[in-house]
């Protein structure tokens, strides 16, 4: 199967979303939502949905409501999780993955995992860039329903994201029971990007993330697995 567009239902609104099957034995299906600056369509995405479906991940990407009406003031966080909602419901019918995944970048994770802590039904939650905190304000933490979610997590940010200070992630991680795996990529900052002196590139990072998620997918594939915390 080739990519498919879909046009989705939102509480008698509508918006975008596109399907693109995973480049290799497809073992779930990632709902992937945008960052606050972004969408479905933006290079961070695309670049997301690359790497994923490279490691058997379908992924289906959407625009937040306040995106399609091309609008930069993100929506309320209710209608960010109700966007999501929808966009899963979609999937379930279109697709009926074995595996479902929720998630996306930022923001748009940051949506994904409040429902997760809801006990919205999915099998995993997959994090890019988590926002903890606004950037300059480490004391504004958005980490109060961590402690909710039961199901299995990967997580991934860099070291140098200012929306992310590693010792309070690390902190808040503590106080989690679900199998929360924490991946840091060193050097790289809310957009995964590395400065050149590190000797990486954006496509080592991307390689990173794949190598992270391809292991993490192959547990959560695996019924007999114990899940841990690298």
């Amino acid at each position: 199967m080739s990519s498919v567009e879909w046009r989705v239902d939102v509480d008698g609104d509508a918006t975008s979303a596109i399907y693109q099957p995973a480049l290799r034995k497809q073992a779930a299906v990632f709902v992937c939502a945008h960052g606050a600056g972004g969408n479905m369509r933006d290079r961070g995405m695309e670049r997301v949905a690359e790497t994923m479906r490279g490691v058997g991940m379908g992924v289906v990407r959407f625009n937040f409501l306040y995106r399609e009406r091309k609008s930069g003031r993100p929506d309320a966080m209710p209608a960010l999780q109700a966007c999501i909602t929808a966009v899963v419901a979609r999937t379930r019918h279109e697709i009926h993955p074995e595996l479902l995944v929720i998630g996306g970048r930022s923001m748009g994770g940051r949506a994904a995992s409040m429902l997760a802590a809801e006990a919205f039904p999915s099998d995993g939650l997959l994090l890019l860039a988590y926002p903890l905190h606004p950037a300059g304000q480490p004391e504004k933490l958005r980490d109060a329903h961590l402690p909710a979610i039961r199901m299995p997590v990967l997580c991934i940010n860099g070291t140098r994201d200012t929306l992310c200070r590693r010792d309070l992630m690390d902190a808040a991680v503590r106080t989690v029971t679900a199998p929360w795996t924490m991946h840091w990529i060193e050097g790289a900052d809310h957009s995964f990007h590395v400065l050149k002196s590190s000797g990486r590139s954006d496509d080592d990072v991307q390689d990173e993330i794949g190598s992270a998620s391809r292991a993490w997918l192959s547990r959560l594939s695996d019924p007999g697995a114990v899940h841990s915390r690298p």
